[in-house]
């Protein structure tokens, strides 16, 4: 008898069941990049271009699709988190005031000369050693240092302030396209495994 008892319990356990699916905000995050990097780079940024895929990470509104939990009257919960991206922090704006500093004051020299490139991990590269004078080198090697120190921590912070660490690699993504979509004419930046120049 006990089992006739637990069968209807459990089944109601089942359609108790929700999923929870955030989805990450491509286009505000293409947004916030753009308004981040202008800011460091002190030019207007170019959009970032969407070719169309975004890498899995495309903003979609509530699903219909049809998913085989229903049949067991198990529905799934769609969530939308906030469309803003928020990198108005005091944590991100104190790195980014860093950035732009450093950007005008060391390496935007090592960018004009095609010493510096933008890497397609969104850190700074120094790829060709040649083109700094000799007595700049340990200062050049230092600004990078600093900078992709301070890259690496904005995407974390970024995706943290959002409530969602786990999107840093997909922050990440967005900002070394959006650097590459701001870079100067003339500057390098990698594609794929090679460099090429704007």
């Amino acid at each position: 008898m006990n089992r006739w008892i637990t069968v209807p319990l459990a089944a109601a356990a089942l359609t108790a069941c929700v999923t929870i699916n955030v989805y990450f905000p491509a286009a505000e995050a293409r947004e916030a990049a753009r308004q981040f990097v202008e800011k460091v780079i002190g030019e207007e940024a170019a959009p970032v271009p969407d070719a169309g895929n975004d890498g899995g990470m495309a903003m979609r509104g509530p699903s219909f699709d049809f998913d085989p939990l229903m049949l067991v009257g198990i529905g799934t919960a769609h969530a939308q988190s906030a469309p803003d991206i928020t990198i108005r922090t005091p944590a991100i704006q104190a790195i980014q005031a860093r950035m732009e500093a450093r950007f005008n004051s060391t390496l935007r020299a090592g960018f004009d000369s095609g010493a510096l490139g933008f890497g397609s991990d969104g850190l700074v590269v120094v790829r060709d050693p040649g083109k700094l004078a000799l007595k700049d080198r340990v200062a050049i090697n230092q600004a990078v240092a600093d900078d992709n120190r301070d890259r690496n921590a904005v995407y974390r912070e970024v995706a943290v302030a959002n409530g969602h660490p786990e999107w840093e690699s997909q922050i990440r993504d967005v900002f070394a396209r959006q650097w590459i979509a701001s870079a100067r004419s003339g500057w390098w930046y990698q594609d794929g495994g090679s460099w090429k120049q704007k």
